[in-house]
C-alpha cells in the first residue's frame, strides 16, 4: 500500500495583493513539506487573486500579474506539489482555473464548470464555462481536479468518475452564512458515495468586505464518512493520509476539530468580519457610540473580541432623555472590557442647531426631526474622532432596524462598517446571552431591560415597532424568502402588521443603499443579497 500525503492549507488571503498572496503560497508549502512531510498542498480557490475579486478581473492587467505570479511559483523550487487557484484568459474568455504545479512545472490545469449565478454569487459576469474533467495521476492515484461550486452538482462527479478518478480534490472560497457548515458536510458525504471516490475539501478563511469564510476544510471517504476536520474561523494546515492499495483509495482518520455550535459560529463570522475589514483596510482602530442599549453594547463585545481593548474607543453621547440606567451600564461596559471611553454631552450642539434653524421651523410642531438631529449631532461627533485619530466608525444597527428604515441617515447610521447588519433584534440578545456565557461583558440590564432610542421622553421601540418576536418572523419570511404579504398575512400574522412592516421595508430601500457594509451570516442579507430599485411601483400584497 501507498500512501500520499495531504494538506489542505486554510488561509487567509488578501483580494487583489497577488504578491502577498503568491508569497504566502510559498511559504505555507515550505512549511507544509517540514511540519507534515506534505506531498501535496492545497490552497483555496482563487488562491493567487482572493475571492471574490470582482471586477478587479476586468483589468487589463490582471493576466500579467497572475502569469507573472506562476512564473514565480514553477521556478521557487518547492519542496512539494501544490494546487493553486487563478483566473485564467483562453481565447478571449476568463476561466476560473486551478492548476497543479509539481517539480517546477505547470502540469495540469482544470476550468470551473458550474459557476453559480445566485445570492451573493455573479460568475457568469465574469467567467466562461469550463467544460472537460481534469483526471491527473497523483503518485499513482488517478486524481480529479474540482473547484467549489462543481462539488454541489452530480454532473462533474459523474465525470471524474466516468474518466477513472479515484480520489477528488476540491478547491473552495465558500462563504459562511448560519448552517452552512452541516450542509457542506452531508452533500460531500453524498457525493463521495455517488462517485465512490474519496473527496478532499479546503476552503478559504477569512473576512471580504460583507462576505466572511469559515473554513473547516474537511475530507470524507468514499463511503461519505468523516476522516478530518480542520476548525473554523482560523487559519490552519490540515494533514490528510489517503492510503493507495491497486483500485482501492481510502483516507487514514486524521484530525477531527469539533465543531462550532449555531450561536458561537455566528459570533466568530462577526468577529473576523469585523477583524478583517479593520486591518485589512488599514485603520488603527474603530470608534462607536454606546449608548447603554444592547446593539452597541453587542457591537462594543464584537469589537474588543476582534482587535483588543486598546484598538475601540466608546463614547457615550447623552442628551436629554437619556436615562441614567443607560449612563451607568454605558460606562460599566466600558470598566468590565477596558477600553477608551469618553462621555461627550450633544446638548450644545443639539440647541446651537434648533437656534440657527428657529425661522425654517417657526410655526411648526415638534416631531421625528427633531430626534433626527439629535443622532446626526451624535454621528457628526463620531465623524470627527475618525477624522482626526484614523479610526473607523463602526456603527450599530442591527438587521430588523434596517429591514424597516428604523435608523437615522447620518445619524445612527454613520459608519465604515456594521457587525450587526445581518443579525436580527432577537438573535442580537442570543448573541449577548451566549458572549456572556464567556465571560460576563454585557450589564445584564442591558440585557433584560425594553429597548429605546432614546430620542424622545419615555420612549420604547414597540411604540413604532411590532414586538421583535413578530417583526423578525415577518421579516424573514418577506426579505429572506420572498413571501408576498397575503402569503405571510395567511401564516396567521395580523394583516394590518404585515401590510405595515412590508410597505416599511419597500420604501425604505434608499436608506440601506447608504447604509455601510456589514457582516453577512443568513442567505439573504441586505447587499450582494438583495438588490432592489429604488424607485420602483411593485406592490407588494401578492
Amino acid at each position: 500500500m501507498s500512501t500520499l500525503q495531504l494538506v489542505l492549507a486554510q488561509i487567509n488571503l488578501m483580494v487583489g495583493d497577488i504578491p502577498a498572496n503568491t508569497d504566502q503560497v510559498v511559504e505555507v508549502a515550505r512549511r507544509a513539506r517540514r511540519e507534515h512531510g506534505a506531498d501535496l498542498v492545497l490552497f483555496p480557490e482563487l488562491t493567487l487573486c482572493g475571492y471574490p475579486p470582482e471586477d478587479l478581473l476586468l483589468r487589463p492587467s490582471m493576466q500579467k500579474r497572475i502569469d507573472d505570479a506562476l512564473n514565480q511559483l514553477q521556478e521557487a523550487a518547492l519542496p512539494c506539489a501544490i494546487l493553486v487557484g487563478y483566473p485564467r484568459v483562453v481565447g478571449g474568455t476568463v476561466l476560473n482555473m486551478a492548476g497543479l504545479i509539481q517539480g517546477g512545472k505547470l502540469v495540469a490545469e482544470y476550468a470551473k464548470q458550474k459557476l453559480p449565478n445566485y445570492q451573493v454569487f455573479d460568475e457568469l459576469r465574469y467567467f466562461a464555462h469550463g467544460e472537460q474533467p481534469c483526471v491527473v495521476d497523483i503518485q499513482g492515484i488517478p486524481t480529479a481536479i474540482t473547484i467549489c461550486e462543481d462539488i454541489w452538482h452530480p454532473e462533474p462527479v459523474a465525470q471524474a468518475k466516468h474518466a477513472g478518478a479515484k480520489l477528488m480534490l476540491n478547491i473552495n472560497a465558500s462563504p459562511f452564512h448560519r448552517g452552512k457548515a452541516v450542509e457542506r458536510l452531508a452533500l460531500l458525504a453524498r457525493q463521495a458515495q455517488a462517485g465512490d471516490m474519496p473527496i478532499v475539501y479546503v476552503n478559504s478563511v477569512g473576512g471580504q468586505d460583507e462576505l466572511v469564510f469559515d473554513g473547516g476544510s474537511f475530507a470524507v471517504d468514499k463511503d461519505g464518512s468523516l476522516r478530518g476536520r480542520a476548525p473554523e474561523f482560523i487559519e490552519s494546515l490540515l494533514p490528510v493520509t489517503v492510503e493507495a492499495g491497486g483500485d482501492d483509495v481510502r483516507i487514514a482518520q486524521g484530525n477531527d476539530a469539533e465543531p462550532l455550535e449555531d450561536l458561537a459560529s455566528v459570533y466568530q463570522a462577526l468577529v473576523l468580519g469585523v477583524r478583517d475589514y479593520v486591518n485589512k483596510n488599514g485603520f488603527r482602530g474603530v470608534v462607536l457610540g454606546l449608548s447603554g442599549g444592547i446593539d452597541s453594547a453587542l457591537t462594543l463585545a464584537i469589537a474588543v473580541d476582534a482587535l483588543g481593548p486598546d484598538r475601540v474607543e466608546a463614547v457615550m453621547m447623552p442628551f436629554r432623555y437619556t436615562s441614567d440606567l443607560s449612563k451607568n451600564d454605558a460606562a460599566d461596559q466600558a470598566r468590565r472590557l477596558g477600553i477608551h471611553y469618553r462621555v461627550i454631552g450633544i446638548e450644545g450642539i443639539f440647541d446651537a442647531a434648533m437656534a440657527a434653524l428657529a425661522k425654517e421651523f417657526e410655526g411648526s410642531e415638534r416631531d421625528t426631526t427633531e430626534e433626527n438631529l439629535q443622532a446626526r449631532a451624535r454621528g457628526m461627533l463620531l465623524m470627527a474622532i475618525s477624522n482626526k485619530k484614523g479610526y473607523m466608525v463602526l456603527t450599530t444597527g442591527n438587521k430588523s432596524e434596517m429591514a424597516v428604515g428604523y435608523a437615522t441617515l447620518y445619524g445612527d447610521m454613520v459608519g465604515g462598517y456594521n457587525a450587526l447588519k445581518d443579525v436580527p433584534k432577537i438573535l442580537v440578545y442570543a448573541l449577548s446571552r451566549y458572549r456572556n456565557s464567556v465571560s460576563e461583558v454585557i450589564p445584564e440590564t442591558v440585557i433584560t431591560r425594553e429597548p429605546s432610542a432614546e430620542l424622545a421622553p419615555d420612549q420604547v421601540d414597540s411604540d413604532s415597532l411590532p414586538p421583535y418576536e413578530i417583526l423578525d418572523e415577518i421579516l424573514r419570511l418577506y426579505v429572506d424568502h420572498d413571501y408576498s404579504a397575503e402569503t405571510i398575512i395567511g401564516k396567521g400574522f395580523d394583516r394590518d402588521i404585515v401590510m405595515r412592516v412590508v410597505r416599511l421595508v419597500d420604501r425604505n430601500e434608499y436608506k440601506r443603499r447608504q447604509a455601510a457594509v456589514g457582516v453577512r451570516i443568513s442567505e439573504r442579507g441586505f447587499g450582494r443579497d438583495r438588490r432592489y430599485p429604488i424607485t420602483n411601483g411593485w406592490q407588494a400584497g401578492e
